[in-house]
């Protein structure tokens, strides 16, 4: 992870492990793996994954994170009721904008619904929007019953970047 460069004095000698710190280290961070982490997945009454997975992942250069979100249910993971939430890698900052990102929901069935994250400022915790059915196009908070009844197998994709408190 990047860091606050050095200030520089006048005249101050500059050695290799200095440049190295300050330069080579901090643009590898840039190319290098990336992070895992493991989200909370909540609701009102919280879900329970069950035999299901919930991985996260992120890069973050700066106070850009760029984060990746994946939930596949299982035959024992149960839905809880509400609006569903995911925890992010680090809060957002408090800049007074909304971050979009994009979400994908592969039903039970094979279905495929296209929709948004959206990451209000100075919160922990992102939100996924799907269309609310396949004729009506408005987008409302994914639950256990929206877009579609979730089931085993269901998976939840999210993608998206953002700016960090810090």
């Amino acid at each position: 992870m990047t860091f606050a460069p050095r200030t520089w004095v006048v005249g101050e000698v500059v050695s290799a492990a200095l440049m190295n710190q300050e330069i080579r280290d901090q643009f590898n961070t840039m190319f290098g793996a990336w992070t895992t982490y493991t989200p909370t997945w909540t609701s009102s009454t919280p879900p329970a994954l069950g035999n299901g997975t919930l991985l996260g992942r992120y890069m973050k250069i700066g106070r850009i994170c760029i984060t990746e979100i994946h939930l596949t249910t299982g035959s024992s993971t149960t839905y809880g009721s509400g609006n569903y939430n995911f925890t992010l890698p680090f809060t957002a900052a408090s800049s007074g904008i909304a971050q979009i990102g994009s979400a994908q929901l592969l039903g039970p069935t094979g279905t495929r619904w296209v929709g948004q994250i959206v990451i209000s400022s100075g919160v922990s915790n992102c939100s996924a929007f799907f269309p609310i059915s396949a004729t009506n196009t408005r987008t409302d908070f994914l639950t256990a019953t929206s877009p579609e009844t979730l089931a085993s197998t269901a998976q939840v994709r999210l993608a998206f970047l953002y700016e960090t408190a810090n």
